[in-house]
């Protein structure tokens, strides 16, 4: 994946999961120390082929008959089925992204997507749509929420799944490997097969394509979630049968879901990958890190090592070769582990590098059966569960719903039995207990909070509680204030993980040189969401808003109050202020000719929703290099100054940046 020069990685990738794709040919790239240099990026994706002029007026002539045939379909359930396919070969052409065939048959997975394509739109535009009874290998495709664009993913439907019956099926999510040259047209022309799976019966086995390379984190990890939902509307899947597999960066995968969701899992088999940011990336990439303060706090929301103890209700199997660099990643989460009393599984196959060795292999699937057929609990009696943010907020019947700090630890062990719930808590400020009993009692820290009898018991109750002045309560009816709550808590990259608009100032801007640093970001943002979460991402002008976009949407608004009309009705409600002395941060002032505001708050139009000021999502081209460096790289809020310009780094020199408090507030120190 990461050291392995990129034609090896893929053989190995190949043989990991079966033949995903047609590799090219061409120089072979390591990672490593050559990667760690800001000023020489490679692209990710790279360049693709040119082909001939024969080939590509082919692909463009199939192309609008398969636009035609989409239009005449018009709206149907099932097309993104067929869009899915318009929209692979359309970027692979516009973006220059055909990677195979360079000699004798060139783009040879363009053509199988589009020929694939024009096949299922005839199929539906008469009626049939057989792709949906289909067993075996099948290509489904869904709309995201985030923005609109349609996402593939593979379905592995075995043999003797009846359709007509109402058996539920146990469902594998295999995450795949990293590949920086198979886009869409690639992954979707070349069945993943079953993977590094050896399939149990009736099993359904998903591979999603997590919007390319990011390592299944911000869209890349909501993508998995869309999947399941549009899969369960077509398929018999049972909830308590959900496994979480993958190898390479699709290990990496399996360590983050199992700590972000731990009750939602039945089994959990991470192979190989990485655990976390810091030590993975001085023992692999031997890169020598100087985080900020902020930076080193962000490492908490992907950081699985800070939350090893969520595994506690988690059967799971670890998979390294005993040659493998990224052993590493198990062996920091069993050292994590043990660090909370858990001790990992940890399988090692003998003499092996970065690939599964067949007797590992086959122990890891045993294994991970053996706790599949016992199923998952409905309810579990205990729970161990630690964040840093409300973004992962739930495990079993405890939901969190406040916290103390931000990014600092904060910690609910609880058990249950009887209709009596007892509870100790650290760092937490509000939570909830979902429950079915009719009888309950609910301590929390040695103190009695609760008591509830002869409650009909025919729906599920959510019980809510706060800590006022340092003790527990059960509250009557909460005011309605501003602060951190599940899925509006930041930092700037959240916003990108719901639907989302860019909004694009159309007046003019109060400084040219603001104004101009402002446009080339949009651009910057807008190019690369396509790059590396694979959509476009959606823009309007400013004039153009709609009270639904307000409603439905987090707002992405780019200038000043001077040039965007948005940003001018809502400059006064927040905590960054425009002046004739310059841009106003609590009691500092920056000349507004030179430095921009970014940041993410509620949106004063619609506080459910957010407002972000100039950013996209914060990692950079020096982070698509290595999948462990994705992760947030600003907090709440910065200033920019642009008279140092953006490079693959950061959008300028980071003046100032922060962490808004639990209300919202800007804080003295910032939140250091």
């Amino acid at each position: 994946m990461f050291a392995l020069p990129r034609i090896l990685a893929a053989a190995l990738f190949a043989t990991a999961t079966a033949s995903l794709a047609v590799f090219p040919a061409g120089a072979s790239r390591a990672d490593g120390p050559k990667d760690n240099i800001a000023d020489n990026v490679r692209p990710v994706p790279p360049v693709g082929n040119t082909i001939p002029d024969a080939d590509a007026d082919e692909i463009k002539k199939g192309l609008v008959e398969l636009q035609q045939l989409i239009k005449d379909i018009g709206k149907h359930d099932l097309l993104p089925d067929v869009q899915v396919y318009e929209k692979a070969v359309r970027w692979a052409l516009d973006y220059k992204e055909i990677y195979d065939g360079k000699g004798a048959k060139p783009a040879t997975n363009v053509k199988k997507a589009l020929a694939a394509g024009l096949e299922r739109a005839k199929q539906l535009k008469g009626g049939q749509a057989p792709w949906t009874t289909q067993t075996g290998s099948v290509v489904r495709a869904y709309t995201s929420k985030i923005d609109g664009s349609v996402q593939p993913y593979w379905l592995i439907v075995p043999k003797d799944y009846d359709f007509t019956a109402k058996t539920k099926h146990r469902l594998d999510f295999w995450w795949h490997g990293r590949f920086e040259n198979v886009v869409e047209a690639g992954f979707m022309a070349n069945s993943p097969g079953t993977g590094g799976i050896i399939p149990a019966p009736g099993a359904l086995i998903l591979h999603p394509f997590g919007r390319f390379s990011n390592a299944n984190k911000f869209a890349g990890e909501i993508d998995t979630f869309e999947c399941l939902e549009h899969a369960k509307k077509h398929y018999r899947i049972d909830d308590s049968r959900l496994v979480a597999r993958g190898f390479s960066m699709g290990g990496a995968a399996c360590w983050q879901y199992a700590v972000h969701y731990p009750t939602l899992w039945a089994a959990n088999a991470p192979g190989a990958g990485f655990s976390e940011t810091p030590e993975f990336l001085k023992v692999f990439q031997q890169e020598k890190l100087e985080p900020t303060w902020y930076e080193q706090k962000l490492w908490h929301m992907y950081n699985a090592t800070d939350t090893a103890v969520n595994i506690f209700n988690l059967p799971t199997v670890a998979y390294s070769g005993e040659a493998d660099s990224q052993k590493q990643a198990a062996d920091v989460m069993a050292r994590e582990m043990k660090k909370v009393g858990l001790e990992l599984t940890h399988i090692i196959g003998p003499k092996t590098g970065h690939s599964y060795e067949k007797g590992a292999k086959a122990e890891v699937n045993k294994q991970i059966d053996a706790f599949v057929e016992k199923g998952k609990p409905a309810k579990p009696s205990e729970i161990k569960f630690t964040t840093y943010t409300l973004r992962y907020n739930q495990c079993g019947w405890v939901e969190i719903t406040g916290l103390e700090k931000h990014w600092s630890e904060a910690k609910v062990t609880g058990k249950t039995a009887d209709g009596t719930y007892e509870l100790t808590t650290s760092g937490i400020s509000a939570f909830n207990i979902t429950t079915h009993e009719r009888d309950i009692v609910v301590k929390i820290d040695g103190k009695t909070v609760l008591t509830e009898m002869g409650i009909p018991t025919d729906k599920p109750r959510v019980k809510r509680f706060v800590k006022v002045i340092g003790r527990w309560a059960v509250p009557g009816n909460l005011p309605d204030e501003l602060k951190k709550a599940p899925g509006l808590q930041g930092p700037i990259d959240d916003a990108f993980m719901d639907s989302f608009v860019m909004v694009k100032p159309t007046g003019k801007a109060a400084n040219e040189k603001v104004g101009a640093w402002a446009a080339k970001e949009m651009k910057h943002a807008t190019e690369h969401w396509q790059k590396q979460f694979r959509g476009d991402a959606p823009v309007k002008n400013d004039t153009e808003v709609t009270d639904a976009d307000i409603k439905n949407s987090n707002l992405v608004l780019w200038g000043d109050p001077s040039s965007n009309a948005v940003l001018a009705k809502i400059a006064d409600k927040l905590p960054v202020k425009w002046t004739d002395k310059g841009v106003v941060v609590g009691k500092d002032t920056y000349d507004a000719g030179t430095h921009v505001p970014v940041l993410i708050y509620p949106n004063p139009l619609n506080p459910k929703k957010y407002v972000v000021l100039n950013s996209g999502f914060t990692f950079r081209e020096y982070d698509y290099l290595n999948n462990a460096r994705q992760v947030s790289k600003l907090p709440d809020y910065a200033v920019i100054d642009v008279t140092t310009p953006p490079n693959s780094r950061y959008p300028g020199k980071i003046a100032r940046a922060g962490f808004f408090g639990e209300k919202w507030e800007l804080l003295e120190n910032d939140g250091k």
